[in-house]
């Protein structure tokens, strides 16, 4: 089949490869030449596992090519996808301007009959403006369908390859099919093609979204309870997961959810509802802990520390809101260090991936370290943010004797309270009992 994905960002890259991979025939297309030129040479703008060897074989293949020639490239395809960025306004509303324009350009530019697809992540109704925008100038035929997609960065690829199921918004037989017959390689196991309506379609990425937005935010007040109480949400999460009807995914505090989903999808579900008279009070609330659950690190290091932090020295690792991603996004690690940095703190910051985006948000307000362990010289204490595997296993002993106070800030629960304090520690976690 041959497709056209216009946008080269973190949709539409995976998704453009992962149907090269399939046998297709694929032109990726971007306004950006910079991006274009990096993308023919095989440099991703994002960190993404696997991506790059998926990009790289299918470029040497011949199914896989970019430009930014993005209208031929419409013309010689039978199915858009658009992967354009929805950003949020400063109401949380999804702005659609990119995507109107590409569909504009699709009606301009289409040769035959064609099934466009929304990739990108869009409220309840766009579809209709979609149609309304191809239409302008379509000759022929066309199907607009909603795909949304559910790819967790850093297990993008497997999601997109293996997927716990496709939805799909299609309204007619011929969008049906077409859409069937290519996703029909990603479901061989028996996972399903869910078909429905355009509109529920679009829903349900938000409100798959806010789920999941809502478990974190449930679970982070939950650990703020525990630690007045003397609970520990480590065994509450188990006990609750082990819950047929729960499930043990998304149960764990942390420093707050952050990238480019959840914050993004949860503002612009509740304006939605405002917008159609209907408050969502739950979300309303999930914004609001996950806002405060940001700054409790901080909090933690001013108990261990003092007030005034002025002419302390911490150390931050991890920067990107989530492991195997550069994603800085509404990053906890970035709301951390600019509280650290207004009460006069100084930084050092080490990430395996993420500190090229780091700089474009702190510039040279921080001192980036090249390993993790570099990232202690002369500090007052350690506060881990992000929960990269090299982490969660490290040398104590080294941790301790080079920080000048042995204090273990830990925002992922990562470590043993009971180990941490036996070997000299003061150590802060989320949710495990009362803190001294």
């Amino acid at each position: 089949m041959k497709i056209v994905v216009i946008g080269t960002g973190y949709v539409g890259l995976v998704a453009g490869a992962c149907f090269a991979e399939t046998g297709n025939d694929v032109i990726g297309a971007d306004v950006d030449a910079r991006k274009i030129d990096g993308l023919k040479n095989n440099v991703l703008p994002i960190y993404e596992p696997g991506l790059e060897d998926l990009v790289e074989r299918n470029q040497a293949s011949g199914r896989l090519r970019f430009t930014t020639d993005v209208a031929n490239a419409i013309a010689a395809s039978e199915v858009a996808f658009i992967a354009v960025g929805t950003p949020p306004g400063e109401d949380g509303s999804a702005d659609l301007k990119y995507v109107l324009a590409v569909a504009e350009q699709i009606g301009k530019n289409m040769k035959r009959e064609m099934v466009i697809v929304t990739k990108s992540t869009v409220p309840v109704g766009t579809a209709t403006k979609v149609a309304e925008a191809v239409a302008k100038s379509a000759n022929h035929p066309f199907h607009v369908v909603s795909n949304p997609e559910f790819l967790k960065e850093g297990a993008a690829i497997d999601d997109f390859m293996k997927p716990d199921r496709v939805v799909l918004g299609a309204e007619t037989d011929h969008a049906r099919s077409v859409m069937t017959e290519l996703y029909a390689p990603f479901v061989r196991t028996g996972k399903p093609i869910i078909f429905m309506d355009i509109a529920s379609a679009e829903m349900t990425k938000y409100a798959a979204n806010a789920m999941l937005a809502t478990r974190i935010s449930f679970m982070n007040d939950i650990a703020a309870l525990c630690e007045q109480t003397g609970a520990n949400v480590d065994l509450v999460r188990k006990g609750i997961g082990s819950d047929n009807r729960i499930g043990p995914a998304f149960l764990f505090p942390g420093p707050g959810y952050g990238g480019s989903c959840f914050p993004k999808d949860v503002k612009a579900l509740v304006r939605t509802g405002r917008e159609n008279s209907v408050p969502l009070r739950i979300l309303d609330a999930v914004e609001a802990v996950n806002d405060d659950q940001k700054r409790v690190m901080f909090a933690k290091l001013r108990r261990a520390l003092g007030e005034d932090l002025s002419g302390a020295q911490i150390a931050v690792w991890g920067l990107a809101f989530k492991p195997n991603t550069d994603d800085m996004r509404e990053a906890p690690a970035l709301t951390l260090i600019e509280e650290l940095l207004e009460a006069g703190a100084k930084v050092r910051a080490h990430d395996p991936v993420a500190v090229h985006e780091a700089k474009k948000h702190l510039g040279d307000a921080v001192t980036f370290a090249e390993t993790s362990y570099d990232a202690l010289t002369d500090c007052d204490a350690l506060a881990v943010v992000t929960d990269w595997n090299e982490y969660r296993h490290p040398d104590f002993g080294r941790i301790k004797s080079t920080l000048r106070r042995p204090v273990v800030v830990d925002g992922r629960n990562l470590y043993s309270p009971e180990k941490m304090q036996a070997l000299g520690f003061r150590y802060y976690s989320i949710g495990r009992g009362r803190e001294s």
